[in-house]
């Protein structure tokens, strides 16, 4: 054996093998080595045990960008999310990132960068997506035509959140059970002046969680014979501030409610705020219930509606993992989460 020839081996033995060295030691190409190491299909067992053994022997450590460009993937599942920082969405986006972290994949956040429910968003191109996304979820994004067809050219699996995208597996819980929910539960409590927070014009949006947690509302409104009064309903941006300030003007006026149902905790937290500072109190004056049962809601005592938003994450990754490894989606998949009623100090029979 040449001085080389043993340098070179004591190098591989050391970790310094490469993807080209394992291939030619089990006798396959580069890319079924690459489809072996990551688990993929499309590699039977016998060809897989014999390239996990020539990579154990060469103690080969697989390069990310080696690995991507042998088999013509990135190892990254982008999460398209219409506004980054707010709860909800980064707390789908965190547990998105951990559940698919334990398979190899990394996530890459996909910001839309919509400013307002009023606004548009930045529309998904193929700049954000080919050649850098394995995979992706979209939270809460009303995907067009021209985006879903830019995906389906791309070949780039997908699974939504909360809106659904036609033809791909959805998560989600169901808006109108907990809008009935909230509101049965003041009913229940004997209130029949009852308001809403967060009614958002659908053509505004293009999202049908605001639309179908207002729409769930009024129909048990309706069915108890409890008039729906518009000057009760806020157009809050589900933010706590747009919350903050709409609900100030409504507890100002000489008749207001003695209950709202709140699409979310969120803007529950602002409505809350508003009635304090003028002297309304919860719950005695005012009963408020939200939806969501965000971390703060316990610490501030919100009754609401829970739902498990890290579930959600974790269910949506579970959905896309195996789609990343060839198998073949359902596209009529409905994941629909657990939601449950959660009374707490906000709300109270009415007085």
């Amino acid at each position: 054996m040449s001085a080389n020839a043993g340098r070179s081996s004591a190098g591989r033995s050391r970790g310094h093998a490469t993807i080209h060295d394992v291939a030619a030691a089990a006798g396959v190409s580069v890319a079924t080595v690459s489809r072996a190491l990551r688990g993929l299909d499309r590699v039977n067992e016998t060809t897989r045990e014999r390239v996990l053994a020539a990579a154990d022997e060469l103690h080969y450590v697989a390069s990310p960008s080696a690995s991507s460009l042998a088999s013509g993937r990135t190892g990254v599942i982008g999460v398209a999310v219409p506004f980054g920082d707010r709860w909800y969405f980064a707390t789908v986006l965190s547990s998105i990132a951990r559940r698919v972290r334990a398979e190899g994949y990394q996530v890459m956040l996909l910001d839309l960068e919509q400013q307002g429910q009023h606004e548009e968003r930045l529309p998904l191109t193929s700049d954000m997506l080919a050649k850098r996304l394995d995979g992706i979820i979209t939270v809460n994004i009303a995907v067009t035509g021209a985006e879903t067809a830019l995906i389906d050219r791309l070949g780039i699996p997908l699974v939504s959140v909360g809106t659904r995208v036609p033809g791909r597996p959805l998560v989600r819980i169901d808006d109108e059970a907990a809008a009935r929910l909230a509101t049965e539960h003041l009913v229940s409590l004997g209130h029949t002046k009852i308001g809403y927070v967060g009614r958002v014009p659908p053509q505004a949006v293009g999202l049908t969680t605001p639309a179908h947690r207002f729409e769930a509302f009024a129909e048990v409104l309706a069915q108890h014979r409890i008039p729906l009064r518009s000057t009760w309903v806020l157009e809050s941006d589900w933010t706590m501030d747009d919350a903050f300030r709409d609900a100030t003007t409504l507890l100002t006026r000489a008749q207001r409610p003695t209950a709202l149902v709140v699409g979310s905790d969120e803007m529950a937290f602002g409505v809350m705020n508003a009635a304090r500072r003028l002297g309304v109190q919860v719950p005695a004056d005012l009963s408020v219930v939200g939806i969501d049962d965000h971390p703060f809601s316990a610490v501030l005592d919100v009754s609401t509606v829970r739902q498990d938003v890290v579930g959600q994450g974790v269910a949506a990754a579970d959905i896309l993992l195996p789609a990343l490894r060839g198998r073949r989606q359902d596209p009529a998949l409905i994941h629909t989460d657990e939601i449950r009623l959660i009374e707490r100090g906000s709300t109270a029979p009415a007085g």
